[in-house]
Formats: structure tokens, sequence, C-alpha cells
């Protein structure tokens, strides 16, 4: 065979070869295409499928909207409104933006029938203006007794039990965008074992407005995700987004050594709901604030708080203005820089009262001396007039510790002998160099000191007598 026979034939094979190739890569590039179509259409019609089956309810995730938190309780349930109640951070995260120090807090609540209610937080300062907060919570019950169909009832205490639980995680982020902004995000998830698992999902935003220096505005779009849940036997249930507003004013009492904080947070502007707690009827039903504003104002809540300088609080609110009968009262003291204890009762026209108590310890103010306040909050900016911010100590340095020496050396009201104060004047004279005579050597008129029954006058002597 010749060697151009030979080339010939190499080509041929490399020529069908290269045929095959190309079409092998084409025929897979097809198939691939046509994977990727049946992928896209299945899904497709999976979210059709979950869209249609899709039901909307009010009240999706509805332990999500349940208030852990004893302070924030005691006033009404204004959670959004109260700053430094570290429990309420699923609705009230722009709060973070303050957070200095790290925080734990703790609660617990007893609902009727053996229904409990268990809530912790943390809060981690992340820089200055900006925060974290994890929470976890468990909201159920234990020890139900059930008997199956068709069983004979039992005898004494020999029965089965099953337990209802609803356990959530969240997660809170907030953030001091400008002097007079904050901003926070949520995602809170929930796991439900009842008669059946199930999930839910959650995410909110929040902004809150400085607007003069104690009083505040915040907004609060719940469920911006929309408040999802899925149920093992495949349902899927959704609740539409809920926008809330709330304002606090914090008010400084001198004369009771104290503050005085307002609350309130409104009803939502979305949506129709209900307002009535009696459930005596099921067409009482709140309008929305354009088509009833009044009515609109009545679904509200509020509290009010007195705040006492040496760390006690008393706190009093409604959880709804449309009846009396659902106040609520409670107080809180501060036992030291690291531990706070509150207590918060409330009233319902129908059910039995609760009881809550909850607990914040710091981990850092145990250990350390407050930090310096920032420069920005002794500009009078939002950090210094933060109703909830921890209280600094004031800074002590030698500037400040001499006076203090010196006011403890001579206490008030002491008088110098004559002589003693005429011999120190005359050491001063000959220590200054000679120039003009001071503007003190002129005479001076005694200053008059006035009370409430008395008036105090300078005695010669350099001390004080007074008169009656």
């Amino acid at each position: 065979m010749s060697l151009a026979r030979i080339l010939d034939t190499r080509a041929l094979v490399n020529c069908r070869f290269r045929a095959a190739v190309a079409f092998a890569c084409r025929r897979a590039a097809v198939a691939f295409a046509c994977r990727r179509a049946v992928v896209a259409l299945a899904a497709s019609l999976l979210f059709a499928g979950a869209s249609l089956a899709a039901d909307r309810v009010a009240g999706a995730n509805e332990t999500m909207n349940m208030e852990p938190g004893a302070r924030s309780a005691a006033l009404g349930s204004a959670t959004m409104a109260v700053d430094g109640d570290y429990l309420g951070l699923v609705s009230n995260p722009h709060q973070l933006s303050s957070v200095r120090y790290l925080w734990a807090s703790f609660s617990h609540t007893a609902y009727y029938e053996d229904t409990r209610y268990d809530f912790a937080s943390a809060v981690i300062p992340l820089s200055e203006g900006q925060g974290l907060g994890i929470s976890f919570a468990r909201f159920g019950a234990d020890d139900i007794p059930y008997i199956r169909e068709g069983e004979p009832l039992p005898e004494g205490n020999d029965y089965n039990t099953l337990s209802y639980d609803d356990w959530m995680f969240s997660a809170t982020w907030g953030r001091r965008l400008f002097n007079r902004f904050d901003l926070g995000v949520g995602f809170h998830l929930l796991y439900r074992d009842m008669d059946q698992t199930g999930w839910g999902f959650r995410g909110d935003a929040s902004l809150r407005y400085r607007v003069v220096d104690e009083l505040y505005v915040a907004g609060l779009l719940k469920g911006w995700t929309s408040s999802a849940t899925t149920w093992e036997s495949g349902e899927f249930e959704y609740s539409a987004p809920e926008f809330y507003l709330a304002a606090s004013y914090s008010l400084p009492v001198a004369y009771l050594y104290g503050k005085l904080n307002l609350y309130w947070q409104g009803a939502g502007l979305l949506h129709r709901e209900a307002r009535a707690l009696g459930y005596e009827t099921d067409d009482d039903v709140g309008g929305r604030i354009w088509e009833s504003p009044l009515d609109w104002l009545s679904g509200g809540r509020g509290g009010i708080e007195f705040a006492f300088d040496f760390g006690l609080s008393v706190r009093a609110g409604l959880s709804s203005f449309t009846t009396f009968k659902s106040v609520t009262a409670g107080a809180g003291l501060t036992i030291a820089k690291f531990l706070r204890v509150d207590y918060a009762f409330e009233s319902h026209p129908v059910l039995s009262p609760v009881h809550r108590v909850s607990i914040s310890v710091s981990p850092y103010l145990f250990a350390h001396a407050p930090k310096p306040e920032p420069e920005a909050a002794r500009r009078g900016s939002v950090g210094s007039s933060l109703l909830g911010a921890e209280p600094d100590e004031p800074d002590e340095g030698p500037d400040s510790a001499a006076p203090q020496a010196a006011s403890e050396a001579a206490p008030e009201g002491t008088a110098q002998p004559a002589g003693q104060a005429d011999g120190q004047q005359a050491s001063q004279t000959t220590s200054q160099p000679a120039g003009p005579a001071p503007e003190a050597s002129a005479p001076q008129s005694p200053v008059v000191e006035e009370s409430s029954d008395e008036v105090l006058e300078p005695a010669p002597s350099g001390g004080v007598y007074w008169e009656e």
C-alpha cells in the first residue's frame, strides 16, 4: 500500500471520528436542554400548584406576635415604642442601634391551663450604632391527656399524654443610619409540633425617627416577606404584610427624681382586624384609618412609666383601648448596673389573668465599669436621649478630684478666723506681681440668700448667720 493511500485512509478516519464526536456533542446538548426544560416545567407546575393550594389566613405564625417581655407587657404590650427591652426584639429590632453592652435576657409566662411561654434573647454590640440580637422561644403545653377513638376510658392516671409545642428562632439586626434615623431588620423561623408538624417563616423591617430630643416615631413593616406556614399534610398558609406605627415621649421630672415615659402603638394600617377582646360578637371588625379614624385609634395600645433615679420603675397600661378590662400593670427594679428584674400583670375580659417575670443580666457590666459616654451622645444626638440607654458613671479625673477634695476638707458653713483670712490675703498679695489695683478692692454689697422661711446673710467674720 502506498504512502499516499495510507494518508488518505487516516484522514478519512479522522473526519469520521470528528463527525461522530460532533454528533455526540450535539446530542448531549439537546438532551441537556431537554432536561433543563423538563426541570423548569416541573418547577413552574410545582409553584403553580403551591400557589393554587395556598390559603390566605389571618394570624399565620401567631406565636411570633406574642409578647414575651414583662416590661413591655406592663405597658400594654406597646413593644415597638419601648427602648431597652431586649426581650421585644421581634417587634422592635431598631433598638439594637443603641446597644452598648452584652445583655442576656430571660422571661417566663404562665398562661391558663398550664400553657407556658419561655423566651431567651441575647444582644451583642457590633460597633458604635450597630448591634445583633438572637432570640429563642418555646410556647406550648405538656402532659395533655388523650384517648384514641374506640379505646375504653382509663382508670386513675393510666392514660396517654402528648405535648403541643411551637419553637421559634429569631435573628435581628439594628443600625443607626443618620443622626435621627435607626433601622432594624429581623428574620424569624418557627417549628410547630402539634397533630402534625409544620414550618413557618417571616421577615420584618422597622425604622425609627427622632422628631425632637425626647420624642420618637417608629414604623414596623411586619411580614414584608409575608408570614408563611407549610404543614406536613402539604397545606400552605400565609398572611399578607401589615404596617404599624408607634411613638414614645420622655419627660424628666426633677421634683420627683425621675423621668416620665409615655408609649403608644397603633393598630394595623393595611387590613381590617378584630378589635373586641370579649368574644361576644363575631362581626366586631375594626376599620382601617382612612375608613374610620376613631375606630382605628381605639384598636391601639399604650402605657405610662415612671422611672426613678434610684432604679425603681412603676408601669401601667391598656393592651386595647376598646375596654378598660385590658388593664396592665407592673414594676421593674435595677438591682445593680448588670442586673434588672421586671414583673407584669395582665388582665383580660374573659380569660384568666397572666403573670410575667423577666430578668436581664449583662456579663460585661458585671466584670467591667461602664464605658465612657460617646462623643455623639454628649452633643445631644440620639444616643443621649434614648429611653432605655444604660446609665453611665461620671468620669473621674484629677481635675474633678481636686475640687471634691477641697470641698470635703472645708465643710459648708465653716467660718475662718478673721486674722487667718487676712494673713492668707497678705501672702497672696506679696506673691503676685505688682500691677493695677484689682477690681475686688471696690466695695461690695453683701449677698443675701433667701429660702422658704429665712434670710441668710454673710457674717463679718466670714461665716453665715440667719434671721427669721
